[in-house]
């Protein structure tokens, strides 16, 4: 095992992924500057200017060319900085990523990885705290991934690069300096699993992301009131592991779904319709959200922390399942 940070996980991953020649990583400051978040640092000077490459800011132009790159047999990584940027690309993602092996009739694929900041907690403010990492599952035909662990943020780079069709991790910046420990000949991430990361019998707290390490703050809370939360990590919202859900829900009888985005039309929302849907009659309470405040999230330390998911608030809003 060894100790690093979820930054240094991420590098190893694209380290490990650089071994193939086709491989290459592109995006703003990814090069000399060593990335935004020091994701990429070193690795210009390991594998050179044709390897990594910086880029313009203009992100319809590079991501495009990623996918440009993808069909032509390359394995392209992609960094967009922050998940409010990728909006700039929503044509080249929407319209030719995610639909050109329909249209071709399954002649064609795109192996592309994007990988981008996401989340609130940093004080960068309205218009670069969003997560919109629920807004990318409504899309067919692309793997969207929600690394939260120091395991994750690597393995999940590994596992994308085998995958014929694109994949989009949302990496939440607010991890990156987080340390954790890395079994160095672990197996390769399923990026159809979700993760029971706590078990318990009473209520089943579903998340994923930067809102897992709160959740399990909220368990450890919940456990000293006698109350045993099984906590769930999504991992992977598309395709999503609803049976790992489900059957922790059957278990306990009654669920709490915790995202870092906007309640009204959260992948919150569709975990919540799909319990509903599938086990309705397994609930001893009515499902529960916890989600962001419908604010552009605040500068102001104490504000940013009032609008988004805390510890509290998911302890708060599970103990009323049973007290009312």
């Amino acid at each position: 095992m060894t100790k690093m940070t979820y930054r240094e996980a991420v590098r190893a991953g694209l380290r490990e992924a650089l071994s193939d020649p086709r491989v290459f990583l592109m995006g703003e400051d990814v090069g000399r500057y060593g990335g935004a978040y020091a994701c990429s640092r070193g690795l210009l000077e390991e594998f050179g200017p044709d390897r990594i490459r910086d880029t313009p800011l203009s992100e319809s132009t590079f991501v495009g060319a990623g996918i440009g790159a993808a069909l032509g047999g390359m394995r392209p990584i992609v960094e967009v900085m922050t998940v409010n940027f990728s909006l700039l690309a929503l044509d080249q993602i929407v319209n030719n990523a995610a639909t050109i092996r329909h249209m071709s009739g399954g002649q064609f694929s795109v192996p592309l990885i994007v990988r981008m900041a996401t989340g609130g907690g940093r004080q960068v403010a309205a218009q670069h705290s969003h997560s919109f990492e629920g807004w990318y599952a409504h899309i067919p035909g692309i793997k969207v991934a929600t690394p939260a662990t120091v395991a994750d943020a690597k393995g999940m780079v590994v596992a994308a690069l085998r995958e014929p069709d694109p994949v989009f991790l949302f990496e939440h910046a607010y991890l990156y300096p987080m340390e954790g420990e890395l079994q160095e000949d672990a197996a390769p991430v399923d990026l159809s699993r979700a993760a029971v990361r706590r078990a318990g019998g009473d209520v089943s707290l579903i998340t994923f992301g930067g809102c897992l390490w709160k959740t399990l703050e909220a368990a450890d809370e919940l456990a000293v009131g006698g109350i045993g939360a099984e906590v769930i990590d999504l991992r992977v919202l598309r395709p999503l592991d609803i049976a790992t859900v489900l059957a922790s829900v059957r278990k306990t009888h009654r669920a709490v779904i915790i995202d870092e985005a906007w309640r009204t039309g959260s992948f919150a929302a569709e975990v919540s319709a799909q319990i509903m849907e599938a086990a309705f009659y397994d609930l001893d309470a009515p499902v529960a959200r916890v989600c962001s405040l419908e604010v552009p999230l605040p500068y102001p330390k104490h504000l940013e922390d009032a609008a988004l998911p805390q510890p509290a608030r998911i302890a708060a809003t599970v103990r009323s399942l049973f007290h009312g």
